[in-house]
């Protein structure tokens, strides 16, 4: 099937990106903002910086939000880049969809902050949440990419820690195997135009700073999923994390959690972030609204 011309733009806009030569993390840094630079907010979305429990987050609003529905979201980019600004677009277009308020948390980055740095501070946005008087059956944790996998390892870590569980999770390409193992890291490295294995094995080592990479937190397939509330996981079949997700789906299954696969024909990783101009990111984004509205109140 030819590609649309919305598509071919981005994956032309990912590729450019890939090709790139950045001399430093701060280079890497602008570089994955400026891919996204040109796409606008849901129309009249309210944006409001707030300090959740010390950590930095950004409200966004849409005008049809239940003030009382919170979708938690924790961006993509390895842990190592990423922020509020580059997923300001699909955050807003998310409100939307989930009529929900979306609390968008900059969590500390390494490696100037290594693991499990990054699962402190989810932890520490929900609590926050809870303070505010937000029942945890109001409330859906959502990410991208390592955002995705810090969705679950902040999931896992709340029902250690014994707090009552938020309503639903939500994973968008989701990184959850820090070791790489998955076979689509092989089958779809020649369509895949932005993830590799050397690369996230590589980010793996600044993440992690010498921490097993197996450690259930870091690389949640290996955490004992039991009692997490019912997951929608979203993947593009071109993407090499096709069997991240796989994998995790299944571990889901076999803790009895009630999860959703859902595989999106020809899309590249976290293809949400093209909203408005990918017709397919809407798409997809309206479908994780619908499974919000199902699933919290």
């Amino acid at each position: 099937m030819p590609l649309s011309k919305e598509l071919e733009t981005v994956l032309k806009k990912i590729r450019a990106r890939a090709a790139e030569v950045r001399h430093s993390l701060d280079e890497d840094r602008l570089s994955y903002e400026r891919i996204v630079q040109d796409y606008a907010l849901a129309q009249d979305t309210a944006q409001e910086p707030v300090g959740a429990g010390g950590v930095p987050a950004l409200w966004f609003t849409a005008p049809n939000a239940n003030r009382d529905r919170v979708v938690l979201y924790f961006h993509g980019g390895g842990y190592v880049i990423g922020s509020n600004r580059t997923h300001a677009g699909m955050m807003s277009y998310l409100s939307r969809s989930a009529q929900a308020r979306v609390l968008g948390v900059d969590y500390r980055l390494a490696p100037e902050n290594p693991f499990p740095a990054q699962v402190e501070d989810a932890v520490t946005s929900y609590r926050w949440l809870l303070s505010q008087g937000y029942e945890p059956g109001n409330i859906a944790l959502a990410g991208d990419s390592a955002g995705g996998g810090l969705t679950v390892s902040t999931l896992v870590s709340l029902r250690y820690l014994a707090d009552p569980l938020p309503a639903a999770g939500v994973c968008i390409s989701p990184w959850v195997d820090l070791e790489a193992t998955g076979k689509t890291y092989e089958t779809n490295a020649e369509v895949d135009p932005s993830v590799s294995r050397d690369r996230t094995l590589n980010l793996a080592k600044v993440v992690l700073a010498g921490k097993n990479p197996a450690a259930p937190l870091a690389s949640p397939i290996h955490a004992d999923l039991t009692g997490l509330p019912p997951l929608l996981v979203q993947v593009g079949a071109i993407e090499v994390l096709v069997d991240d997700s796989n994998m995790l789906v299944a571990r889901a299954k076999a803790a009895s959690v009630q999860v959703e696969l859902e595989l999106w024909d020809g899309m590249p990783h976290v293809w949400h972030q093209h909203a408005p101009f990918l017709p397919e990111a809407l798409q997809a984004i309206e479908s994780i609204g619908a499974f919000v509205k199902k699933h919290v109140s």
